[in-house]
């Protein structure tokens, strides 16, 4: 299993931990994510560190479908990608919610199963530039020929020869969309994984894979779950350093009725604190949705407490399925030592 490191996206200064990023490269780390909400973007942080790095793999986790065209996700992820010498770019995209689709970006939520797909094949059409591209889809559709069209839109094939293989990663959560990714794309960026969510996803991602033909299978696949390292004595100090984020997720981070991050809380047996989280967050009480967070779920998605806790828990993400765990280590201590527990360095 290998290792990555998330960095994130930034708060209201926009900092880029260099040197940490060349040293999860000298410890062996595969990748480096970057992400994006409303303020800092994914893509431009990955070209700068692709002129500071030498191997270390550059992925989007995520770059937002609503912000960019599939044409300029192509075009930025081919573009990293040759700033970096090839091979090193991760584009992994996402669909946002729909208060920041339709707030943020100005766009409408649509059919994100369809405009996911349309985008995908999209891209992969460009980056083999096999011919001008063309693409009849549900959701989007290449030239475009709607409302304001002037009709006069040609298929056009990149000036720069992009490098075919640039791989694709999906962020998703529900059956019918993880099938899809499965699919299309080449990797899995899981919301809200732990130790035994793949039971619950394994025949969606088998029928993907046979949707797909081609021999496709769990070798062709990555699985890259997200999972927050702390090394210390004091646990429960740890579990609620965590609790804010979570709230703000689960509580905030959506409409009442259209918020994935609670929806996946439910899924994995915590439909009751989900419930309560939101009502208190929505009703203003912020410290109160904090504390309505379980350490039990936050101590599942994490590896937290003394070194041999870690140890110890790290050989059931081993048996998880992951390919790569990208890891939220806030502790230079912490990104040391999990190249020691993963045999990276």
């Amino acid at each position: 299993m290998k290792l990555a490191l998330m960095l994130g996206y930034s708060g209201a200064e926009l900092k880029l931990p260099v040197e940490r990023v060349q040293r999860a490269e000298a410890l062996g780390y595969d990748a480096v994510f970057t992400a994006e909400a409303y303020g800092s973007d994914a893509t431009s942080p990955l070209a700068y560190l692709a002129s500071v790095t030498d191997r270390i793999r550059l992925g989007t986790a995520v770059m937002q479908l609503a912000g960019r065209t599939p044409a300029m996700a192509a075009m930025q992820s081919a573009t990293i990608d040759a700033l970096a010498g090839g091979g090193r770019m991760i584009a992994g995209i996402g669909v946002s919610g729909p208060q920041i689709v339709e707030g943020w970006y100005g766009q409408p939520w649509g059919k994100p199963y369809y405009r996911i797909k349309d985008y995908v094949t999209i891209m992969k059409k460009i980056f083999a530039r096999e011919e001008p591209v063309s693409h009849d889809g549900r959701e989007i559709a290449l030239p475009y020929t709607g409302p304001g069209s002037m009709g006069i839109g040609k298929p056009l094939k990149s000036i720069l020869h992009m490098n075919p293989n640039i791989p694709i990663w999906l962020g998703t959560g529900t059956e019918t969309n993880v099938r899809m990714t499965a699919e299309v794309a080449d990797g899995w960026l899981p919301l809200n994984f732990v130790p035994g969510t793949l039971d619950d996803y394994r025949t969606c991602i088998e029928e993907g894979f046979a949707r797909a033909g081609g021999g496709k299978s769990w070798d062709d696949f990555e699985i890259a779950p997200m999972v927050g390292v702390n090394v210390t004595d004091d646990i429960k100090s740890a579990l609620d350093r965590m609790k804010p984020g979570v709230a703000l997720y689960v509580g905030g981070m959506g409409h009442r009725d259209k918020n994935f991050h609670n929806d996946m809380m439910c899924r994995r047996g915590y439909a009751e604190a989900a419930g309560r989280i939101q009502e208190l967050y929505l009703a203003g009480r912020k410290a109160e949705a904090m504390e309505a967070v379980p350490d039990e779920y936050l101590d599942e998605g994490a590896l937290i407490g003394p070194k041999d806790r870690i140890k110890e828990r790290y050989r059931e993400w081993e048996g998880s399925g992951a390919t790569t765990l990208v890891l939220n280590a806030g502790q230079d201590e912490a990104m040391e030592f999990m190249a020691e527990v993963a045999g990276t360095r």
